[in-house]
Order: structure tokens, then sequence, then C-alpha cells
């Protein structure tokens, strides 16, 4: 196998990398060496691992990164761009410091706002991906996630975007709140997703007050654990949705990027508020990123 290029996606937990030739992907390698783990020396020893059998003994190897390997405590910075601006663009891209002579490295920045503040790294180069397959897309783009991105997208740029902590506060509550005694196991009611949808989706203001009621709903009312799970789900999201209507968001078409998991409950969510989303897996779509940062690269040297 001879790889034209390695495409890496490098994030707070995880590694992955892929050996690009020139039809798309020849092999796939992961790791849990993410960031988080790394001091900046011990990066290129963790990518090493995993592309050593890919790379060419007589000329360096393109690499493109994406993702906290960019991040002020990873392999090098890569400084963000300020919105409005094309995601992944291959002018703010940083050589990372490769001893190796078989490693040329290129780390993608990520993306900021300055008012309101906002930062993204990753989510950017997954963006690009979608732009790849649809140049002409406009209108807003959802990343489900721990901290989910909320992207609007016009004329190839992304012109702003909003970060919610919806999954991180579901595992807070579910786990260190007074909620955690009505949640358990991973069971699911669509019916009490959708009703709580609509409550915080009409009154998000009633937020913390109808975080509660689950607790008050399982002692007086039976509520079970999967619908409870699924209620606070619903709370989380229906708030979120509300955040971005009141917005006033640019009409136009909505995108989901992510997992089966996390990009199941803002479908039903999108689509049960009237909207027909374009869905792309988050691999996928950072790949193709990946792909089109690399071929601006390669353009802009030649």
């Amino acid at each position: 196998m001879q790889a034209d290029w390695i495409a890496v996606d490098w994030g707070t937990s995880r590694l992955r990398a892929w050996a690009m030739g020139p039809d798309g992907p020849l092999a796939q390698a992961a790791s849990d060496k993410g960031m988080n783990g790394l001091a900046p020396e011990a990066f290129e020893p963790a990518l090493l691992e995993l592309v050593a059998p890919w790379l060419a003994p007589d000329r360096p190897m393109p690499v493109v990164a994406c993702g906290m390997v960019g991040a002020r405590q990873g392999w090098i910075e890569a400084p963000y761009l300020e919105v409005p601006c094309a995601p992944a663009a291959p002018s703010g891209a940083i050589a990372a410091p490769a001893r190796d002579p078989r490693l040329r490295v290129r780390i993608l920045p990520g993306l900021c706002q300055q008012a309101p503040a906002d930062v993204m790294r990753g989510e950017e180069t997954q963006i690009a991906g979608l732009l790849a397959g649809e140049p002409g897309f406009a209108g807003l783009v959802c990343l489900p996630g721990t901290h989910t991105k909320w992207v609007t997208l016009d004329g190839g740029r992304v012109t702003g975007f909003r970060t919610f902590m919806t999954g991180e506060l579901f595992a807070l509550l579910a786990q260190n709140s007074v909620l955690r005694h009505s949640l358990g196991g991973t069971g699911w009611d669509e019916a009490s997703f959708l009703a709580a949808l609509e409550e915080t989706r009409a009154h998000p203001a009633r937020l913390s007050a109808a975080l509660f009621s689950i607790r008050a709903q399982s002692l007086l009312s039976g509520l079970t654990p999967p619908e409870a799970r699924a209620r606070l789900s619903g709370l989380l999201i229906g708030a979120e949705l509300a955040g971005i209507e009141e917005a006033d968001a640019p009409p136009g078409r909505i995108a989901v990027i992510g997992a089966d998991g996390a990009s199941a409950p803002y479908l039903a969510a999108l689509r049960h508020a009237g909207h027909d989303p374009v869905v792309l897996d988050t691999a996928a779509a950072t790949l193709a990123g990946l792909s089109a940062a690399h071929n601006a690269l390669e353009a802009q040297e030649t």
C-alpha cells in the first residue's frame, strides 16, 4: 500500500488517522491517545505509532490534522480564525514541529467569535466537509455533542455560531443532581421526550422548575426511569431550540452532523418542529473536510 497523504482527526480523548489514496481511504487506525493525555513532545510518537507503516522512506508524507491537536495545550497552537470566514481555511494552517523527515504535518485552525464569545475546534472541518458536497448550502448546521454547536452558513462562509452545553448539562444533572434518583438505565420514551420538548420550546424561562418536576413526578405519579431520561433530554433540547429560534436565524436549510446516538434526539426534535434536515455522519464529514483542506493546501503550494 502506498498512501498519497494522511488525514488525522485528533480530539481530546481519541486519535484517528486514515491513509489516503487518489480515490479515498486505503486504511484507517485509531488510538486512545487524545490531546488530554499528551505533553507536546509526545504528539509525534503517538502519531508515528499509528501511521509508520504508511510512510514512504524517500519523501515526506503530507499529513493534514484537525481538532484539539491545534489547541494551546496541543502539539502546537493553530490560532483561531475569526468569523465570518471559510471553515478549515488553508491560509490558517500551522506546520507542526515534526522531527521525523518522513512527516510533513499541518494543523488546521479552529474558529472564534468575539460577540457573543465562542470558539470551536474540529467542528469547522466537518462543516467544510458539508460544503465540499454541497457548496451552495445556506442555513443552519447543528453539530450535536457534549457541547452542541449551531452554525450559520452563507456564501460558503461561517457567519456566526453558538455553543450549547446541553450534553454536559444532561450528564451533570443525571449523575450529580437530585434527578439521579429518578433516572437509571438506558431506556427511552419518545412521547415523554416530545412533550418536554414542546414545554420548554414554549416557555424556556421555566426550565429550572420543569427540571425539578421530573423528581416530583417520579415520587407522586410513578414516572418511570425511561420516561424521566427522555423528559430530561426533551427539556434541555427544547430550551436549546428556543434559543436558536429566538436568535432570528436566517431562513434556509438545516443540516445535522453527528454520530447516530448524539444526533437521534436532535433529528427527532427538528422533524417534530416541521424541519427536514440533511444528515451527515461525523467521520464522513470530517474526512471530506480534511480532503478539501489537503487539496487546497496542495494547490496553494504549487
